[in-house]
């Protein structure tokens, strides 16, 4: 069924933009990870090891916030967080009952205003668990809660999207998936030329580029945080495969064509840098794991590794382009079967523009 267009005034007609990550955060959002099916045959100790490692990187340049299933979970959390020497006064638990951790996906997906009375504000789009796989109630709630929690003004498109589905450089341009967005099981199918519009209404941009997102694994129908980021306006890492005979390397190589062959709103080429691919199994099944799902904190930016010969590479071109940050190297081993990593499972709150 298709949604019905809302109505104006729309988050962009109001000033409001979504920012780039690098830019000032006011906290980072995290979901305590609590579902063992999210990653089978894993110990949740090992999830947990990877979580404190991801606050502690974090912690020391902005709030970290948590979403805990119940009090009993809160304990929990917190002596484990004291049992890795984190500061607890840069910590809240919030008690926001969950289906899964994935909270770059359902979670606000936070706006700026420079000028308006209200500087931050939110998208609560719909979630359904990447066109209905897996169970989703609880999940597609979390944002009606923090809308009261955090008592800032917030927007409902009224149609299903990700926030690992869409990559920005707060600068008016967007890159997205044809295999994601337009996807029948998320609001019916919409049209490349509706979808840009809800783009470019929700999120302030001005230009939106279609790359693809046949990543073998990948259960999200191809979110773009696995394979091309931003470092800065004008520079994008794009995940490439160099070996012909891997079943990405067709679709990681036309992305990188497209981004070479397109311009900015101003008419300049962007800078597109190879980004390498490391090679996952598990079970004789390839594993979505990319570098490109790093995450860009106030002092540390989080970086997926797998303990392959890529990761040295990737954490190079990281520190090339954040040389004012420390680049965590983050063991996804473990969190990739669960087909995700560091990017999924945090989303950034910015800093109101006016402080």
């Amino acid at each position: 069924m298709t949604p019905t267009p809302p109505e104006p005034p729309f988050p962009a007609g109001l000033g409001y933009y979504m920012p780039a990550e690098w830019e000032p955060h006011s906290a980072t959002w995290l979901t305590w990870p609590h579902n063992p099916e999210t990653w089978p045959g894993v110990n949740l100790a090992e999830i947990e090891s990877a979580y404190v490692r991801m606050i502690g990187a974090l912690c020391g340049g902005e709030r970290i916030c948590i979403l805990v299933n119940d009090a009993e979970t809160s304990q929990a959390v917190t002596a484990k967080l004291l049992a890795g020497n984190l500061p607890l006064q840069n910590i809240d638990l919030h008690v926001v009952p969950t289906n899964d951790a994935w909270i770059r996906d359902y979670g606000p997906n936070f706006l700026i205003n420079p000028e308006g009375p209200d500087s931050v504000a939110f998208n609560k789009w719909g979630f359904d668990s990447w066109g209905g796989k897996y169970e989703y109630d609880l999940d597609d709630r979390v944002g009606h809660v923090l809308k009261n929690l955090l008592s800032v003004p917030a927007f409902d498109p009224g149609i299903v999207f990700e926030g690992g589905a869409v990559e920005v450089n707060g600068n008016g341009t967007c890159l997205v998936t044809e295999e994601c967005l337009l996807n029948k099981n998320r609001n019916g199918g919409l049209s490349r030329e509706v979808m840009e519009t809800y783009l470019k209404n929700y999120l302030g941009v001005r230009q939106v580029i279609w790359l693809h997102g046949d990543l073998q694994g990948d259960d999200t129908d191809g979110h773009i945080d696995n394979l091309a980021r931003f470092v800065n306006p004008n520079t994008i890492l794009c995940a490439l495969q160099e070996d012909p005979a891997d079943p990405d390397y067709s679709c990681l190589q036309e992305n990188f064509r497209i981004l070479k062959s397109v311009l900015d709103p101003d008419g300049k080429p962007f800078d597109v840098v190879p980004l390498p691919m490391p090679k996952v199994e598990s079970g004789g099944e390839m594993l979505p794991a990319s570098h490109a799902n790093f995450y860009i904190g106030n002092e540390a930016v989080l970086l997926p590794i797998y303990g392959g010969d890529s990761d040295d590479k990737a954490a190079a071109l990281l520190e090339k382009f954040f040389p004012d940050r420390n680049v965590e190297r983050i063991d996804c081993q473990s969190l990739v079967i669960g087909l995700g990593a560091a990017h999924c499972l945090t989303q950034q709150q910015p800093a109101s523009p006016k402080t």
